[in-house]
């Protein structure tokens, strides 16, 4: 039986794709060949989810175990193996499936700031022609509503940010001393030290890894006409992939999406900071739930409830290869930055 020693466990738009890079390049430890392989998010075939882009998210689900054993049966004997799959930490029956299989686990989460969180995965949805929403606040808002039409996680810009109420969640399952948290901040200020942690959280030798790696970077597109235009084709691409059956997705993606999304992605710019009105505006919805969190780890977090604080320079900025078409936030287009 190979399951997984550790997990990477969100959040998403949290710097989990480098940090399951860098990890991956320990001899020490076995990564899936597959990031978010999803495994524990169901107990049987996914359900299938609404909203642009659900349809190849339900198709990456690696939902039978003999297929998530066999992603690790090429790890070397007394490598410590490991998955990462960002939606663990959000889902409450995740919890409780990583240990009723797995309780021994440790498990690993990046938190990021929440309003910075949020507008990432806007940014990112929008950069990959499925928001049709422009406006950042605007998205926000209809988020209980598509949470109501039954929309995939990846459009949860607030939910997912909620951390309090999910390690109250974890922590009904396992105890903290398996659980290492990190701050988003910390892996892009002090990537090496943040490594080091890791590797003595799952007890092995910590000089080996030196480097974290720039990986699903966001980058940002332009709301011109002619992307405005692109935008379109790839939701209703999306949304026909969504209604039917067989192959015929893979051939929208193949011969629509992908020509359409390298048009749309043939100009990139940095993305921008969110603004000190938005800011304002958003972390009334964290507050209370901040304060959760605090309590539960004993962690400071107040720096989520200035406004004023920028995290411009917490947003790297690089080259998009598109590598994907209808992907979502936990299998993100974005494959590397060169």
């Amino acid at each position: 039986m190979a399951l997984p020693d550790f997990f990477v466990i969100g959040a998403p738009k949290a710097g989990t794709t480098a940090l399951h890079v860098a990890l991956a390049r320990h001899p020490g430890l076995f990564l899936s060949p597959v990031k978010e392989p999803k495994f524990f998010l169901t107990d049987g075939p996914p359900r299938t989810k609404a909203g642009p882009g659900a349809e190849h998210s339900n198709s990456t689900y690696v939902w039978r175990r003999e297929q998530y054993e066999q992603l690790f049966a090429g790890a070397a004997p007394g490598a410590l193996r490991g998955e990462s799959t960002t939606l663990y930490l959000s889902d409450m029956e995740a919890h409780r499936r990583l240990h009723d299989l797995v309780p021994s686990a440790r498990l690993i989460a990046v938190l990021r700031d929440p309003v910075d969180r949020a507008h990432s995965n806007w940014t990112h949805n929008r950069s990959v022609g499925l928001e049709r929403e422009r406006d950042f606040l605007a998205a926000c808002a209809l988020e209980e509503e598509r949470h109501r039409l039954g929309w995939s996680p990846m459009w949860s810009y607030l939910r997912l940010g909620r951390y309090g109420e999910q390690i109250q969640s974890l922590l009904r399952y396992f105890p903290m001393e398996q659980l290492l948290l990190l701050r988003y901040s910390d892996l892009c200020d002090e990537p090496e030290r943040s490594v080091e942690r890791v590797c003595e959280f799952l007890d092995v030798d910590r000089d080996l890894v030196r480097a974290l790696p720039a990986a699903n970077v966001t980058a940002d597109v332009s709301d011109s006409p002619l992307n405005e235009t692109l935008r379109r084709v790839m939701r209703r691409g999306a949304s026909l992939a969504y209604k039917l059956p067989g192959r015929a997705p893979e051939a929208i993606g193949r011969y629509v999406g992908t020509p359409t999304l390298r048009l749309l992605h043939r100009k990139q710019k940095t993305r921008r900071a969110v603004t000190p009105e938005e800011r304002r505006a958003l972390i009334p919805e964290f507050t209370s739930d901040i304060g959760l969190l605090q309590g539960l780890t004993g962690l400071s977090f107040t720096d989520w409830l200035d406004p004023d604080t920028s995290s411009a320079r917490l947003e790297p900025h690089g080259h998009v290869q598109v590598g994907a078409t209808f992907d979502s936030i936990d299998r993100p287009v974005v494959d590397k930055v060169r």
